[in-house]
Parts: structure tokens; C-alpha cells; sequence
């Protein structure tokens, strides 16, 4: 009787200490997945609905409610001039309509900058900003980088033509404005073209007294434009080159002979002594 007792004792003690170690598990197991769940909380980065295009958007179409939709957008990364509510983007007090004012990929977000207010034109006029004026530049393949200018790119603007110098005429190359930008090739405003595009005309934005500067070298030269890199923010100064200083020519000083003084004498006899007296040049 007391060996079943110490049997049933034992199978018990070990019944308890499994039962300690299955609950000692699932409770560590349940702690380890709270603490993952807690650690998956804190990664997880508030966000607020924007209006993303829906589709390619090229220059000038007509924004639609199709052709965008809503996505959550992180908040702490949100572009400046986003649209978070529909009514801002397609108001119910108008049925004027907006334009594609910049090329647009999918889901890209839609921004004041790419669209234009409703019933505003897309045209030239919406591009320039205060104070600026619209200016056409004739280009060729050479003098137009051979067509891989766009809408929106920079250029550098250089001047080609003779130039006097006392009774001779020489060729010089001159910087005449850095750093403007391209606002229009040809009868394109829109900047996605499919190929390199042999330009006509480019049409640059500029001051009032660069579009008289720029009048005045068309018409006395020949104009020729260097694009500008993306990123290039260096401040070009004066750049000049004319023939002689391309060919490496350094002008030959000039040695100018110094004329003595005239002096003018007479001589006159006193005694067995000749002596000259000098006297007023009279030539």
C-alpha cells in the first residue's frame, strides 16, 4: 500500500513539474510575442491621405477625378503644396477645369506646381514668374546643343561678332547671361519629348534689360547657348576669348627711340682758339 502511495506521489510530482515547465513556455512564448507586437507598434509611421496621380499625366491635359486617387502618405515626409481633400482639388463652386502644368508619372503626388488653378491657362503666361519676360532665341543643331535642350533646362548665353579696335576689326566670343532658364522649344512648352529635337527657336525667360541685351547681340551677332548641369550652382564670371588670345598671339612691344635734343651752335675765333657758343634752334 505504501509503494502504490509513493508511485501515485511521484507520478504526481512529476505530473505538477510538467506542468510548471508547459506553463513556464507558453508564458514566456506569450511574452516574447507581446514584446514583438509592442516593438511592431512603434515602427509603424503615422500617415494622412493625398491625391497621387492615377495614371501618366502629360503638359496641358486636363486634370480629372479619374485620373487621380488617394494613398496614405507618410506625414513627416509630405511635399510641400499637396492635395489632402477634394474639394480643394476639384471645388464644387466652379466647373472651370485644371491643367497639367508639369508632366506627372504614376503615383506621383499632385502638387499646387503641376496643376494650374482652375480655368487658368497653361500657356507661357503661367510660367513666368513676377516681373519676368518671355524672350525667343533662333538656335541651329550647333548653337541649340544639338537638341537636347528641354522646357525647364539652363543655359548660358554667348555672343559672337566683330568688334573694333582703333582702325582694326576682330572676332570675339563673349558671356553675355548665365544661368537662364528655358521656358519653351519651338512651340513646345511641355518638357517630355521621346528624341533629341532640332530646335528653331527657344524661348527663355529673363529681366526687361536682358531682353534688350539679348535683342542687341541677336542683331549684331550670332548667339549660342551651353547648357547648364542640374545641380551646377557655380557662379560663372566674365568670360571673354577674342581671335589673338585663341591663337596664343602676344603683341610685340614697341621700342620708341627717344629723340635727342637739338642743339645749336656757333663757333666764333678768339685768337688761335675756336670756341662753339651755343645759340636758340631756329628750325
Amino acid at each position: 500500500m505504501r509503494m502504490l502511495f509513493g508511485l501515485v506521489l511521484l507520478v504526481g510530482v512529476a505530473l505538477a513539474g510538467g506542468a510548471v515547465y508547459m506553463a513556464k513556455n507558453y508564458i514566456g512564448a506569450y511574452q516574447q510575442e507581446l514584446a514583438r507586437e509592442r516593438a511592431a507598434r512603434e515602427d509603424v509611421v503615422p500617415t494622412t491621405p493625398v491625391f497621387v496621380a492615377d495614371r501618366a499625366l502629360k503638359y496641358g491635359e486636363i486634370l480629372k477625378k479619374e485620373d487621380v486617387r488617394m494613398v496614405k502618405w507618410p506625414v513627416n515626409a509630405i511635399p510641400e503644396g499637396v492635395y489632402t481633400d477634394e474639394a480643394a482639388l476639384f471645388p464644387d463652386n466652379t466647373t472651370e477645369v485644371r491643367l497639367v502644368l508639369r508632366a506627372m508619372e504614376k503615383d506621383e503626388a499632385v502638387l499646387a506646381v503641376k496643376v494650374t488653378e482652375p480655368g487658368e491657362d497653361a500657356g507661357l503666361t503661367s510660367r513666368l514668374e513676377r516681373g519676368m519676360r518671355a524672350f525667343a532665341i533662333k538656335v541651329d543643331v550647333a548653337s541649340g546643343v544639338s537638341g537636347f535642350l528641354r522646357p525647364g533646362d539652363k543655359v548660358d548665353v554667348y555672343w559672337t561678332g566683330q568688334i573694333s579696335q582703333g582702325n582694326t576689326r576682330s572676332g570675339v566670343t563673349k558671356l553675355i547671361q548665365a544661368n537662364i532658364k528655358l521656358i519653351a522649344v519651338d512651340q513646345t512648352s511641355g518638357g517630355q519629348f521621346d528624341e533629341a529635337n532640332i530646335a528653331r527657336t527657344v524661348t527663355v525667360a529673363v529681366a526687361p534689360h536682358q531682353v534688350a541685351a539679348l535683342a542687341q547681340a541677336q542683331s549684331t551677332g550670332n548667339l549660342s547657348l551651353a547648357l547648364v548641369g542640374t545641380n551646377d550652382d557655380t557662379v560663372v564670371g566674365s568670360i571673354e576669348v577674342d581671335q589673338r588670345s585663341l591663337l596664343g598671339i602676344v603683341d610685340e612691344e614697341q621700342v620708341v627711340e627717344v629723340q635727342k635734343e637739338k642743339v645749336c651752335t656757333i663757333r666764333t675765333r678768339r685768337g688761335a682758339e675756336v670756341v662753339e657758343i651755343p645759340i636758340p634752334c631756329t628750325n
